[in-house]
């Protein structure tokens, strides 16, 4: 199942959405089925159906917070000179950070070294605490596409991440929630207009979702919405204003941007 959040008018709701083509990308037939409330519990339809078309794709969620993961891929630690964390590297990233497909990412005039950074996201699905690993699929809603975007300069100097990776926009989501997935072995790439520039898969993290949920479950309590970053693998990069930025996820879909100097 598809869980989309969107704006039709001057309304904000969540919605199933369906009729999808065989890679999973919106048609012309592609309809939502709007829902009442939260998609968090028991979905409530209201009974109204209209056209994907119709509406503009928000964030799929906007949690209270997002946790990131850093160096959760051996290559992409390499490639940083980093040596593999023994548990898994945690970070916070504001939810003002987070926009929804085809929204701007506006690079800060405090950088002047951006990088994409291709994720699988988790998406939360009920208050949690110390969750057990053998519990981690009753918490989890489903799983969308993440850019963790990444003020390389920034975070070298500041010796920490936390503003290197929470400017405003810097947390492109979606463009929707897949709750049917198995994230064990999914392809994740990343594309800067059409040169390709990550292409990596979650067999190969260092702490699977499963390890993740659960340690982080037992250094915070989740929340619903809330979201957690699973690290990035090989090839990230610069972007520059006018660049279109895609994060391709098998099994999920597309997140497209594109990137425009702060005014």
């Amino acid at each position: 199942m598809r869980i989309c959040r969107f704006s039709h008018g001057e309304e904000v709701s969540f919605g199933v959405l369906d009729n999808l083509d065989d890679q999973g990308e919106l048609t012309e037939n592609s309809i939502i089925a709007i829902l009442r409330g939260h998609p968090f519990g028991e979905l409530d339809p209201d009974g109204r159906v209209i056209a994907a078309s119709s509406v503009k794709l928000l964030a799929p969620i906007l949690p209270s917070k997002i946790i990131g993961i850093g160096k959760n891929y051996a290559e992409h630690a390499v490639e940083m000179n980093s040596v593999l964390p023994t548990e898994p590297l945690m970070f916070l990233k504001p939810n003002t950070s987070v926009i929804g497909p085809n929204e701007f990412i506006v690079l800060p005039q405090q950088s002047s070294i951006i990088h994409h950074e291709a994720e699988l996201a988790i998406v939360i699905g009920r208050f949690c605490k110390d969750v057990p690993r053998g519990r981690v699929d009753e918490v989890v809603l489903g799983y969308t596409c993440a850019n963790d975007v990444s003020a390389r300069d920034v975070q070298q100097m500041d010796g920490q991440w936390t503003r290197a990776k929470g400017f405003d926009t810097f947390c492109p989501l979606g463009p929707w929630i897949e709750t049917d997935l198995d994230p064990t072995n999914l392809t994740i790439s990343a594309y800067v207009g059409s040169q390709q520039r990550q292409s990596g898969n979650t067999k190969d993290l260092v702490f699977s979702v499963v390890d993740l949920v659960s340690y982080v479950s037992h250094q915070m309590t989740l929340l619903p919405g809330d979201v957690i970053l699973t690290g990035t693998p090989a090839g990230i990069g610069p972007i520059i204003a006018g660049d279109e930025i895609e994060i391709a996820i098998e099994g999920i879909g597309s997140l497209v941007n594109t990137v425009k100097d702060a005014q």
